[in-house]
């Protein structure tokens, strides 16, 4: 664990200080727009369930249905976005992707009841589902090695950023009626990333795995620049696709590929992080905190203002964790800040136990949630859609990226439909506990099985899984992927 890192090296050092093309950043600034959406769609209901569940009259289960929907079209997003971008390309999903986020958006500020506000969430989920999907791995698959990290990680700081806003429009717009604003200001950024997405090129990975090796190459020349060897990085990629006899067709053939010996260390490292990126209770403070601290007696107001903290707090970790990546590695991030995190949760919890309402338990609360959402989203919230695109083969990314972004949403679900009535049911102490012990158990489950994947290019992890598994606290040998012709 002690070892030194890859890009730590002189060579590294050098790669990683390499100007690369404009339209890198562009194609990964402009798809994280998805995650922009990702996070308000998912944010705004925090702030708009407080009017929403008066204007309606909503009892705490109709409160967590009524979450819950864009979380059921999520699960059912991500799947089927993973095999139309398997089949028509990661660039022309995302566009769609937006144009379902503008209608999801118009059609829940229009919603005249709780039935149609939960069905256009749904259509809501389809999109939120595909882009936290999509968008990871056409970045992934766009990027170089010294970048990738942060350029990942975009996508999640542009879903925190998407909060914030959330939670500053919730507080901006309070009232009767409000949240229809709410809802409809998020067709705007949709608008935005679909005419955006227009001019972008394809994953020269998707082209070469299709068999179009002139358009990769050429489009890799866009992405790297004129020294580096694209000749040589596209013949990595084919070399992998005719390793792996491309991507499997048909769900038979992909289930084969996916229960295979060699791809299943890697699944289970994707599966993992994805489900503890929810058991550990991150979602159930944005979308609950609001309404909890409300109950708790801290009035709305106080509640709200709350909100728009934790908007800010997943900013700033947000941006930690862009940074943090690739300084220090993937590993070693979660390994530091999921301890912090576990300890801010349990503090948080017992701080319920002391005089309600008194001073020592309102700043107690506040300020160990505060530190709960920054540790949390600086580690586990960084890595959850980097580490499924990085670790998983070429062959089977799109379908097993779908099924560890389904896991995410499928425990994310879970928490939803659970949060309020354990916390009614069993009280917010032991509630926020089990959230705490979960920081724990996920700590364990990365100091044995995760590897570090900073610095390597994603044919060089593929090598490795294949030569006999991807191993965790150790450091491979990595050379940067920052090939310059000769």
């Amino acid at each position: 664990m002690n070892d030194p890192l890859p890009a730590d090296s002189a060579v590294g050092r050098r790669a990683a200080r390499t100007r690369h093309p404009g339209l890198l950043y562009a194609v990964a600034g402009i798809s994280a727009l998805g995650g922009f959406l990702f996070g308000y769609d998912t944010g705004i209901i925090s702030s708009a369930l407080l009017d929403l569940a008066r204007d309606l009259d909503l009892s705490t289960r109709a409160q967590e249905i009524v979450v819950s929907a864009i979380l059921v079209g999520a699960m059912v997003g991500a799947p089927v976005s993973g095999m139309l971008s398997a089949r028509y390309g990661r660039r022309r999903v995302i566009i769609a992707v937006a144009v379902v986020f503008a209608a999801g958006a118009l059609a829940s500020a229009l919603a005249t009841s709780a039935l149609t506000l939960g069905l256009a969430r749904l259509l809501l989920g389809l999109a939120v589902g595909a882009a936290s999907n999509t968008v990871p791995v056409y970045i992934a698959e766009t990027a170089p090695p010294a970048v990738r990290g942060r350029l990942m990680v975009l996508f999640q700081l542009m879903v925190a950023i998407g909060q914030l806003v959330s939670y500053l429009c919730g507080y901006a717009l309070a009232g009767p009626e409000g949240w229809r604003w709410m809802f409809g200001l998020a067709a705007l950024p949709a608008a935005v990333l679909a005419v955006g997405m227009l001019p972008l090129p394809e994953s020269p990975r998707w082209l070469v795995e299709r068999g179009r090796r002139n358009a990769a190459e050429t489009v890799l020349a866009r992405l790297r620049g004129p020294a580096h060897d694209v000749t040589a990085e596209a013949s990595e990629i084919a070399a992998l696709c005719r390793a792996g006899e491309a991507a499997p067709r048909g769900l038979r053939a992909t289930a084969r590929a996916l229960g295979s010996s060699w791809v299943r260390p890697a699944l289970l490292i994707a599966l993992g992080i994805a489900a503890f990126s929810q058991l550990t209770g991150i979602n159930a403070m944005v979308y609950y905190a609001p309404t909890l601290l409300s109950d708790a007696g801290f009035g709305d107001s106080v509640a709200l203002l709350t909100g728009i903290g934790i908007g800010l707090m997943l900013v700033l970790a947000g941006v930690t964790g862009a940074i943090g990546v690739d300084r220090f590695g993937r590993r070693r991030l979660l390994l530091w800040l999921l301890p912090a995190s576990g300890i801010a949760m349990a503090v948080m919890g017992l701080a319920f136990l002391a005089d309600a309402g008194s001073p020592f338990q309102r700043w107690t609360v506040v300020l160990a949630l505060f530190a709960y959402i920054f540790f949390n989203g600086a580690s586990m919230q960084a890595v959850v859609w980097l580490i499924a695109p990085e670790v998983l083969p070429l062959a089977v990314r799109g379908p097993a990226t779908s099924a560890a972004t389904a896991t995410v949403w499928g425990f994310d679900l879970l928490i939803a439909v659970t949060a309020l009535t354990s916390a009614q049911t069993f009280g917010l102490t032991a509630t926020l506990l089990v959230y705490a012990v979960m920081n724990g158990l996920c700590w364990i489950f990365v100091l044995r099985r995760v590897p570090e994947t900073r610095g390597r290019s994603l044919e060089d992890i593929e090598q490795q899984l294949r030569a006999g598994g991807l191993r965790p606290g150790r450091t491979e040998t990595a050379r940067p992927r920052e090939t310059t012709a000769r």
